[in-house]
């Protein structure tokens, strides 16, 4: 009989030895394993972040400067089946402390030769690459133990005969001296740029400007043009309307000079008849009569 063994993520469980006598090892990370009762053997090894503080001291750059540096690396176990089983391998049944101290080691041994074949320049002036570069060199031989670097980053760098320190002043020196210029330049860019500016907007001032005077006299010619073409209609209309009013003028009169014409007739005709019968009224009055005395009076002389 045997029991079944649980194990958290943050931790690795290995089983060895089961009941048809084999040495073959179980690994389990954030799950279970059965182990058999006095046969099987059950070791835990930590699978958390470990902190590590490398530290040089007084170690000569290529430049024969003593400096020392501080890091500080992330590092941890493994969880893939081969690389688990190289980490139990070398720390299984050590303390975590025991495991921080192998790879504290060999950290620091490659961070150690690293800096005897840099300048203090490219140290302190690129730490991220110096970084980097111990990273890249002690990656492999961490990982023959199991063990992943997972970050490491260079926390101080300083020497005993204010090399950094000098090195610090001449690079704030010229900092400072870059700094000026670059603010002389920018002044200066920043008038030329504003005088740039200045004749753009001039240009442009002056661009708006004409357009403007441009659409104020096309506005003008055009308003000139509606004027005129407005004054010639309302000439050819008054024309048309004296022209036509002289018509119907002229027709009017016309219209008179018949009506008189018509009327003149009319007293014509009506004066012929006033004479006619002025005549006929004479004749019945006096000729009539007077034809008939002289004839009364022929036919007395003749004896009748």
């Amino acid at each position: 009989m045997g029991n079944c063994l649980t194990v958290g993520p943050n931790e690795a469980l290995v089983v060895s030895g089961d009941c048809c006598g084999s040495d073959t090892k179980t690994y389990a990370v954030g799950g279970w394993a059965w182990a058999w009762w006095l046969i099987s053997d059950t070791q835990r090894i930590t699978l958390e972040i470990m902190t590590l503080k490398p530290r040089c001291e007084d170690v000569e750059t290529a430049e024969g400067v003593a400096i020392t540096v501080t890091g500080v690396a992330q590092v941890k176990v493994m969880t893939e089946q081969d690389l688990l089983a190289v980490a139990c391998e070398q720390f299984l049944g050590k303390s975590v402390i025991e495991i921080k101290g192998v790879v504290l080691q060999t950290l620091e041994g490659h961070l150690r030769s690293i800096l005897g074949t840099l300048t203090v320049e490219q140290i302190y002036q690129d730490r991220d690459q110096f970084a980097q570069l111990v990273r890249e060199v002690a990656a492999p031989d961490v990982g023959r133990m199991g063990i992943e670097i997972l970050s490491f980053t260079i926390k101080d760098v300083y020497d005993k005969l204010d090399y950094l320190s000098s090195l610090g002043k001449t690079q704030t020196a010229a900092v400072q001296r870059d700094a000026d210029i670059g603010v002389a330049e920018a002044e200066r860019d920043a008038g030329i740029r504003e005088a740039e500016c200045k004749r753009e907007m001039m240009d442009v001032k002056f661009q708006a400007d004409t357009k403007m005077a441009d659409s104020k006299r096309e506005l003008e010619l055009n308003k000139a043009s509606f004027n005129q073409e407005v004054n010639t209609k309302k000439a050819e209309a008054q024309l048309a309307y004296e022209l036509q009013a002289a018509k119907e003028q002229q027709k009017i009169r016309l219209e008179e000079i018949e009506i008189q014409v018509v009327q003149r007739k009319k007293q014509i005709t009506i004066g012929e008849r006033e004479i006619e019968r002025t005549d006929k009224e004479l004749i019945a009055t006096v000729k009539r009569p007077a034809e008939a005395e002289a004839y009364r009076m022929q036919q007395i002389a003749e004896g009748h």
